[in-house]
């Protein structure tokens, strides 16, 4: 069942790297729209099954949290591109550099017997849950050809960004605070 439950969540990075190429080279925005939303239920799917048959695997802790990144990471930069958006690419590159920061804390958290620090926290599940939300209006937006959604896009982009920047301020706050 565990390898059942990596491989479904492999599907999530193999599916990020082939939205970016479908947004990326053609306007097939009704594929990438569905190849998106496989992708994000794989991400429940793979979670529901671990907790319904206790098959949770310390690989598979790892990795989902990677795999979800992967996916934002690859869409929003095949949306800055497709759209010769500078914000997209900006707020994307913002979002991956916390990404990599709090990977950081969490491997010094880990060799300080500090993990505690930076656990996964309910605001970081809704963090994921609006980088999700804003990627599903930027695609839908260009599969209907409606560029007010884009605008209304942008909005939750830096929702999206305000959230990723706090979580990680917190993070950080929480490594190096004197107790």
């Amino acid at each position: 069942m565990i390898t059942l439950l990596n491989l479904i969540t492999f599907s999530r990075i193999f599916l990020g790297g082939v939205i970016f190429l479908i947004l990326a080279l053609s306007d097939k925005y009704l594929l990438a729209l569905i190849l998106f939303y496989i992708a994000s239920l794989t991400d429940w799917f793979d979670g529901y099954l671990a907790r319904k048959y206790n098959a949770v695997s310390q690989f598979g802790e790892i990795l989902d949290p990677i795999a979800d990144k992967i996916l934002i990471v690859f869409i929003f930069f095949a949306l800055a591109i497709n759209l010769s958006s500078y914000l997209i690419g900006f707020c994307a590159a913002i979002i991956i550099s916390r990404e990599i920061w709090v990977g950081a804390l969490r491997d010094l958290n880990a060799r300080n017997n500090n993990s505690n620090s930076t656990k996964v926290t309910f605001l970081a599940k809704i963090k994921t849950t609006v980088q999700l939300f804003t990627i599903s209006i930027y695609l839908i937006a260009l599969t209907i050809s409606n560029m007010l959604m884009i605008i209304i896009a942008d909005i939750l982009l830096f929702t999206s960004l305000f959230i990723t920047l706090y979580t990680g301020y917190i993070y950080t706050y929480n490594t190096f605070k004197k107790e």
